[in-house]
């Protein structure tokens, strides 16, 4: 699996109002998507996808892989919000942080990994599906465009990179 470059940097607030920078996961395989909590359409599924994914990884869950799920609507996702957002999708939160940050904030880290996105008029974010995974050294690996990708998928790319994990 290629090494596409280093993961871009961040620190951000998590659901519990914590500050979260990737540096600290250095040594997890870390999964980032962008989701924002009022989405009706493709963020559940992506969300739902990644709650499956948590159950399926087992005991590497928490200690060798950690999501990070960053809201694309700051101005709504409080900590709170990402809070209930979080226990209301069976999120175990010892593994899978939501994150929200001031408006500079998300728009620096969004762009840094390819987000676009737009607040519409009727509330709604418009905003570009990429998924990204990052190695235990901080590299970004895999990108995968959309919803559309299978969990097995996913879920053999992680295996991947926690095997590289504990050759090092």
């Amino acid at each position: 699996m290629p090494e596409i470059g280093p993961a871009p940097e961040f620190k951000l607030t998590d659901q519990d109002g914590n500050q979260l920078a990737l540096k600290k996961l250095r040594g997890k395989v870390v999964v980032v998507t962008f989701i924002y909590t009022s989405c009706t359409d493709t963020c559940p599924l992506l969300t739902a996808k990644m709650a499956g994914l948590q159950l399926r990884l087992g005991a590497a869950f928490g200690p060798q892989v950690f999501f990070i799920s960053i809201s694309v609507d700051p101005e709504h996702d409080t900590p709170r919000v990402l809070k209930a957002y979080a226990q209301a999708h069976h999120a175990n939160t010892a593994g899978w942080a939501f994150l929200t940050g001031t408006t500079a904030e998300i728009r620096n880290t969004a762009k840094h990994y390819g987000i676009y996105y737009k607040k519409m008029l009727h509330g709604d974010v418009d905003h570009t599906f990429l998924t990204s995974l990052i190695d235990h050294k901080g590299m970004l690996r895999v990108q995968y465009m959309g919803v559309q990708f299978h969990s097995d998928e996913m879920l053999r790319d992680l295996q991947i990179l926690l095997g590289e994990t504990k050759s090092r």
